[in-house]
């Protein structure tokens, strides 16, 4: 098992520029498995359960340099939670759960790193801000001074063609670009959080800086 993950990670991380950050997605995968994939390099791992996450950094507490990204639904509930156990959080999907992070992190001492998370294509499936949305929350956002605000995520519609999710994933860039000429003083756009296992390849073309990465390194969940 050891040596295939690292076989995998070592295949795949070869195949990234440099500037593209490994996120392991280790959702559903027990903790001396992350182990073995922070023995082979990995530094960064998201996973999308408050619940599950927790108990696996208490078994992993030992290595202490482990970046842990959030990358699921967040419910408003569970904010405070992901701010302590997080230091990225991907999925800040609506201004109303971004006006609650800001809060409970000025009142923890803490300034998390997001990303905004955009639907390019209508999608019932899929939390996020439409493009108009965004663009007209953007004012509240920028007065969300403790969190870092540090780009977009998205993540493409099922059955897709190809062509179409590369589509997606350059308008989400151009869509980063844009915001990020208008110069606002709290909002950054310099992180694109886009592929995961299937279209990854596609989304480092279109310029992303992270992918997320599950099935491709640890193989299917149960």
């Amino acid at each position: 098992m050891t040596s295939s993950i690292s076989e995998r990670i070592a295949k795949i991380r070869a195949s990234l520029p440099p500037s593209v950050r490994l996120i392991a997605v280790s959702k559903q995968v027990p903790a001396e498995v992350i182990r073995s994939a922070y023995a082979a390099g990995i530094r960064d791992f998201g996973e999308n359960r408050i619940q599950e996450a927790a108990s696996k950094q208490a078994e992993l507490h030992d290595l202490s340099d482990i970046t842990w990204h959030f990358i699921g639904h967040l419910q408003s509930n569970k904010a405070k939670k992901a701010l302590e156990l997080f230091d990225w959080i991907h999925s800040v999907d609506n201004l109303k759960l971004a006006q609650r992070l800001n809060q409970l992190a000025q009142e923890l001492g803490v300034h998390p790193q997001v990303c905004l998370q955009v639907k390019i294509l209508p999608d019932p499936n899929k939390s996020g801000w439409s493009v108009s949305e965004l663009l007209s929350d953007l004012p509240a956002l920028d007065r969300c001074k403790t969190l870092q605000i540090q780009g977009l995520m998205t993540i493409p519609p099922l059955k897709l063609t190809d062509t179409e999710v590369l589509t997606v994933f350059n308008n989400t860039a151009k869509l980063a670009q844009e915001i990020q000429s208008q110069s606002w003083h709290h909002i950054k756009m310099h992180q694109l959080s886009m592929g995961m296992s299937g279209d990854y390849q596609l989304a480092v073309q279109a310029g992303a800086t992270m992918v997320r990465l599950g099935t491709i390194l640890f193989g299917d969940r149960t």
